[in-house]
């Protein structure tokens, strides 16, 4: 990792922030950092050993689906688990949140926001899930408010343009019908290219309603791309992180996010690709019509077996794979296979601690997903290593009382 200065810029910044806004004079300031996880239904065992899960804030259950809340009287909220199983499988004050949505669920978005009354029907349910279920909050996945989702082929992004003024109308009938004693995430695409709901002129009123953002820094090269890049990279994430500061989200209240899995792509035939792997041209990777997957990338946990058409491909890149130091992001090019492998490895992971999260004094980290990185979790000892070293260097360097829940 990078040598670290003395007054951590995090540090700083948010202690300079109190000393203006406070008429008296402090020795200390509260930080409260966030250490964010999905369990998701794919993956949904943690971890047993409580060591492993101490550093943890955040759970967040996912997913259930959206169309859900537009029912005038639903009866239940079906859901692979529920937060009385899960409460007890983490330290004692992690928050539990529900996930709603996903990757291609959008419709019960659309629905729900169309209207007003639409909206505060759907916000009225998830009030009432939250409270019926005993969660500490909820996260909206809306992938994406205002088009290029997965659908972004048949139904253009001139259908969904209203979606860009209703989404926060949305977040604030759900602020309202939960109150503020509740969280309220919204995890949100990484590509500026999506971030087609979130300019300048309608951050200020996302922000009102949510108490942070999970940005989906990984994920950035993906099918609809035609030159290899790295899926999850430091630059590229630095670039999606500026992306939302520099039109008005506060750092406090963004967190960068961490993949516990590997995508592979396949590039062109006879492309030279070993003489610039990165940004070598791959096959058409998305049906031009419809945007249906083609077959040409795909993507596995750490956890997951490996599909046998894979597995030579695989240990030639654990074992020749490589650093990136420009664009910050681990790779390897078979040129036996033409594949292209792109992921992080642990410590990849902690690269991005000083670079991103110290450097723009963000809120904190989230990784996709816990369950994802069994049975080694070498990915989430990574993160959590990082983040106690953030954590404790804000104590050290300013005497600052950093929040905590009481440790096992």
């Amino acid at each position: 990792m990078a040598t670290r200065s003395l007054l951590s810029p995090v540090c700083f910044f948010l202690s300079s922030l109190l000393l203006m806004v406070r008429a008296v004079p402090i020795t200390a300031s509260t930080f409260e950092p966030k250490c964010i996880m999905y369990l998701t239904g794919q993956h949904p065992n943690p971890p047993t050993d409580p060591s492993l899960l101490k550093d943890l804030t955040h759970v967040a259950l996912a997913f259930i689906r959206p169309h859900i809340f537009n029912d005038p009287h639903p009866t239940s909220w079906p859901f692979y688990t529920t937060v009385a199983a899960e409460r007890p499988k983490f330290a004692e004050g992690t928050k539990i949140m529900i996930a709603i949505g996903g990757w291609g669920d959008t419709q019960g978005f659309s629905d729900g926001a169309r209207t007003e009354e639409g909206r505060k029907l759907f916000a009225k349910n998830i009030g009432r899930m939250v409270e019926e279920t005993g969660a500490d909050g909820v996260d909206i996945d809306w992938e994406y408010p205002g088009g290029n989702g997965e659908d972004y082929k048949t139904v253009p992004n001139s259908e969904k343009a209203w979606e860009i003024t209703a989404y926060p109308l949305l977040l604030q009938e759900i602020r309202a019908a939960i109150g503020p004693s509740k969280l309220i995430s919204a995890a949100v695409p990484g590509l500026p290219r999506d971030m087609l709901a979130f300019t300048s002129t309608t951050i200020p009123s996302i922000m009102s309603s949510v108490d942070f953002l999970n940005i989906m820094t990984y994920d950035m090269f993906n099918r609809r791309d035609n030159v290899t890049k790295h899926h999850t990279g430091l630059q590229l994430s630095l670039e999606a992180i500026d992306a939302y500061l520099d039109r008005g989200v506060p750092p406090e209240k963004a967190n960068l996010g961490f993949a516990y899995y590997t995508k592979w792509y396949r590039t062109l035939p006879n492309s030279s690709c070993s003489s610039n792997p990165i940004g070598c041209p791959t096959e058409l990777m998305e049906n031009p019509l419809t945007g249906g997957d083609l077959g040409k990338a795909g993507a596995f946990s750490w956890h997951d077996s490996v599909p046998a058409d894979f597995a030579v491909s695989w240990s030639k890149a654990l074992a020749y794979g490589q650093y990136d130091e420009e664009g910050g992001g681990h790779y390897y090019w078979d040129g036996d296979e033409n594949l292209w492998w792109t992921w992080d490895t642990p410590d990849a992971i902690l690269k991005k601690y000083p670079r991103i999260v110290e450097e723009r004094k963000l809120g904190g980290v989230f990784a996709w997903g816990l369950g994802e990185d069994g049975d080694r979790y070498e990915h989430l000892q990574a993160t959590t290593k990082g983040y106690r070293e953030w954590v404790e260097e804000c104590e050290e360097d300013r005497g600052m009382r950093v929040q905590k829940r009481r440790e096992l």
